[in-house]
């Protein structure tokens, strides 16, 4: 499995914070908006990563992450300079994703909680496998329509009532993945739809859907409102837990990708996100209590 984080596009909604910065690196309270999905793909266990972005953006995101190493994975980047949909993703990455089966993540939408583990399908043999929330406005995402527990349509912002699950923004792709894409045709707005993509495994019969609990947090962060609330609420579970949330350094040490020292000694700077790193490091290395 390879994953891909979609952190291209032009951020026009968060007017003038992007005008100089892609969204993606701006701050959600401790840390950069990059670092949640980030981490969210290593927790799935993903070590090959692309991250697509445009190519003015290029060089502030290897200045950030580097090639991955020091996370202990592979990052792969290229460029996608127009926002011509979701689905080119595929498109773009189709050599970097080679023979392998690919989830893509959006680079503004956060998840905390296990139970993103725990629904998603990794071992996928064949098909798709979408992540749904209830939500009580259902008109401002896609809406998955289930009938006897199988996704039978996926609309766009619908205009009427067919559900309350929203699909998030996160997905899993078998590797037929690539030639779906190209054969879609760009909506009426010039784009390659993600939601004309999972339609086609739909008509296949080979769309599943994952449905997150009430514990499980997730958040689009794509205005201003939410990129405050997003940062709020992060600094309120992590000051009231203890827990770091959105850390690949972290990521990359629970996994057993680094080790203890390798993981301080990048640690080249002190403040309230390094001391809760290292607060948290602490914690894991010790080992059950006895």
């Amino acid at each position: 499995m390879k994953g891909i984080i979609l952190a291209g596009g032009n951020g026009t909604r968060l007017s003038p914070l992007t005008k100089s910065v892609s969204k993606q690196l701006l701050p959600i309270y401790d840390k950069p908006l990059i670092f949640y999905p980030l981490a969210s793909l290593m927790e799935l266990n993903i070590k090959e990563i692309a991250i697509i972005v445009k190519s003015e953006e290029m060089s502030r995101f290897t200045k950030l992450l580097g090639n991955g190493e020091k996370f202990g994975i592979n990052i792969t980047y290229l460029p996608q300079d127009n926002p011509n949909g979701l689905a080119e993703a595929f498109i773009i990455a189709e050599e970097f994703i080679g023979s392998s089966h690919v989830t893509l993540i959006l680079g503004d939408n956060i998840f905390y909680g296990d139970a993103l583990k725990d629904c998603l399908v990794n071992d996928l043999k064949s098909g798709a496998n979408i992540v749904c929330i209830k939500v009580n406005d259902p008109e401002r995402y896609g809406v998955a329509k289930i009938e006897n527990g199988k996704v039978v349509q996926i609309i766009e912002k619908p205009t009427k009532f067919i559900s309350n699950f929203a699909v998030t923004g996160i997905y899993v792709y078998d590797n037929s993945v690539i030639q779906k894409s190209k054969s879609l045709v760009p909506s009426a707005r010039g784009e390659l739809e993600i939601t004309d993509l999972n339609n086609l495994y739909i008509k296949e019969g080979k769309l599943r859907a994952s449905f997150l609990d009430d514990e499980m947090i997730w958040m689009d962060t794509g205005t201003f409102d939410s990129l405050h609330d997003a940062s709020s609420l992060i600094k309120a579970i992590q000051n009231r837990t203890g827990n770091l949330i959105g850390s690949p350094e972290l990521a990359a040490y629970n996994n057993h990708w680094i080790d203890k020292k390798t993981l301080k000694s990048q640690i080249d700077y002190k403040n309230s996100y390094a001391r809760s790193l290292l607060e948290s490091l602490d914690f894991a290395i010790e080992d059950t209590p006895k």
